[in-house]
């Protein structure tokens, strides 16, 4: 099919389809490439990808679609079923790697779509579920999906609603898994108990780099747990624990461990 050039590509599609009386189901492949063309990535992704089996072909070939690294849904209010839109899309073979789904009015039941798609996928190396309604279930989940998951590095949990049996459900992954680097858990309200389990947990693990556990009401006993841990563990770089009210006895304790650690 030759396209002119003199008109856009909505004028086109009219005018195609009113002359073959084309529908959805036959519109050539290179028009619906050239449709896809005029639309964002999240609304190929949440309006048009689960329309029809022919459609969701077509976009699983479309370049632009094939090629994409890096997915920013920040503030977008895409909601559970949202979510469950777009992990049925990361099903197919994409390479995304970044994934940022900040402020999205996330609850548990929408990590548990994206959890199951961890359990298979390989290519995904960052999720940030920011400032989402993720509590301790789905903290679950997610624990549960990275005990098998072997590429995700940097995991982004901020201001959440994850407690004490969120943070042991992690901290359980982290005695086990050997990929994640970053995990930031920043204004959870885990307490002293939370961050007790965590502590624990960075004993045995090798791998993490840096925990970010401001604004958890660990106080004093946990700033003590994490002193502990520091004697021990040999890999940890950066850990965050500001807004904590940890005393001076618990700055204490940190700076005697900080002596040791190396």
């Amino acid at each position: 099919m030759h396209y002119s050039g003199k008109y856009t590509v909505e004028e086109e599609t009219i005018f195609v389809t009113k002359k073959n009386s084309l529908t959805l189901l036959t519109l050539p492949v290179e028009l619906v490439y050239r449709i896809l063309d005029h639309l964002d990535i999240p609304i190929i992704l949440l309006s048009t990808y689960g329309v029809c089996t022919r459609l969701d072909t077509i976009i699983d070939t479309y370049p632009r679609y094939k090629s994409l690294k890096e997915l920013d849904f920040a503030n977008n209010k895409i909601g559970d079923n949202g979510v469950k839109y777009l992990t049925d899309a990361l099903q197919t073979d994409m390479i995304l790697e970044i994934l940022n789904l900040y402020r999205n009015k996330i609850s548990d039941e929408g990590v548990k779509y994206m959890a199951d798609i961890l359990k298979t996928n390989t290519t995904l190396t960052e999720l940030n579920l920011t400032d989402n309604k993720i509590g301790d279930e789905g903290a679950q989940y997610l624990a549960d999906a990275l005990k098998v998951n072997t590429t995700l590095k940097t995991l982004r949990l901020n201001a959440s609603k994850i407690g004490v049996q969120g943070a042991q459900c992690l901290a359980n992954t982290l005695e086990i898994n050997t990929t994640l680097k970053v995990l930031s858990l920043n204004e959870n309200e885990m307490g002293a108990q939370g961050a007790q389990y965590i502590a624990k947990a960075l004993k045995t693990n090798t791998t993490l780099t840096e925990l970010h556990l401001g604004w958890a009401k660990i106080g004093q006993q946990g700033a003590q747990y994490f002193a502990d841990t520091l004697n021990i563990n040999t890999t940890l770089i950066e850990l965050d624990l500001g807004g904590n009210d940890i005393t001076d006895r618990g700055a204490l304790f940190l700076g005697n461990a900080l002596q040791i650690n190396t």
